[in-house]
């Protein structure tokens, strides 16, 4: 779990030293956009999307990014072959190879690298008088977007609790306007930290994260050791202090339709580009270093990404 900070000589160097061996590795190039489900405008997985996308187009790959309600329908894409890459939370990875809910039938879904934390970040106005989640019982409360990790989470934190909520699914972009508006209580958002439609609505009104970190061992005893203790770093979105909260790990994924020699590639780039990929904003855990990169506990990394870290360890 280590910091990457980006910096601006590297990036230069970097690209000029990918681009041969990416190409090479792709049997001379793609003409062929690969199609990268990303997640919402406004999100960080989108802004963690385009700037692999800029990598990896640089390097001789031209790759698209799909904008998607998010983790679940990422992995539909790659069920269905629309996408040849997604980012997803590793709880709903974890979901979909096991073929559970809200998955009808096992994804045979694979990893190209651990990527980064995501942090379950439960915000309400400023001056909301809710300290915990059994505040918002019975409140109106949006627990993300249809087809995202955050609806799965949602329900699960609010069954860790044990209350219920007047609950609604929306886009991120208009959950902070419920929640701005006042037609919402709280929106509950899976991303990295600060995620940029937050930082924005925080710079607009004052609001603040509720902790979550008091639920991990309810939520650990039904869906295992995906969920882990996180923080979100002080001042993330505006003054305040740390928030402790729950923190599920991000992956890249794919299927195994995979070619070996795309997947390589692709780890190649993570590994080479790591300070191209993290956003000038970011306050949270990036694990784009090649230790960190393999740990992708329970979804089997792809062989073809599997063989270029080997090879790039030595």
């Amino acid at each position: 779990m280590t910091p990457v900070s980006t910096t601006v000589s590297r990036r230069t160097l970097l690209r000029g030293l990918l681009a041969a061996p990416l190409v090479a590795g792709c049997a001379g190039g793609t003409t062929q956009p690969v199609a990268l489900a990303a997640g919402e405008p406004g999100g960080f997985y989108v802004e963690f999307g385009e700037l692999l996308a800029a990598a990896l187009g640089a390097a001789g790959l031209p790759t698209s990014v799909v904008t998607t309600g998010g983790s679940v329908e990422n992995i539909e894409q790659l069920r269905d072959g629309v996408a040849a890459l997604g980012l997803a939370l590793t709880d709903i990875a974890l979901a979909a190879r096991n073929g559970e809910e809200p998955f009808g039938a096992p994804v045979p879904l694979q990893a190209i690298g651990r990527v980064y934390e995501n942090y379950m970040q439960l915000v309400v106005r400023a001056e909301d008088p809710a300290t915990g989640t059994a505040d918002l019982a019975g409140r109106p409360v949006s627990l993300g977007a249809v087809g995202s990790g955050a609806a799965v989470f949602g329900d699960r934190l609010l069954t860790a609790a044990g209350i219920a909520a007047d609950v609604t699914r929306r886009p991120l972009r208009d959950a902070v306007a419920a929640l701005e508006s006042g037609s919402a209580d709280a929106l509950l958002w899976s991303g990295g930290v600060p995620t940029p439609a937050l930082a924005e609505l925080a710079a607009r009104r004052p609001v603040r994260l509720l902790p979550l970190a008091e639920h991990l061992p309810q939520l650990r005893s039904r869906h295992g050791s995906v969920y882990g203790p996180a923080t979100v770093p002080a001042d993330a979105y505006g003054p305040a202090g740390p928030v402790p909260t729950v923190g599920v790990a991000n992956l890249l994924v794919c299927t195994s339709a995979l070619p070996d020699e795309t997947a390589a590639a692709v780890a190649r780039t993570l590994v080479a580009a790591a300070p191209d990929l993290v956003p000038e904003s970011a306050l949270g855990t990036q694990y784009l270093d090649q230790r960190s990169l393999i740990g992708t506990g329970e979804i089997p990394l792809h062989p073809g990404a599997a063989a270029e870290y080997r090879t790039l360890h030595g």
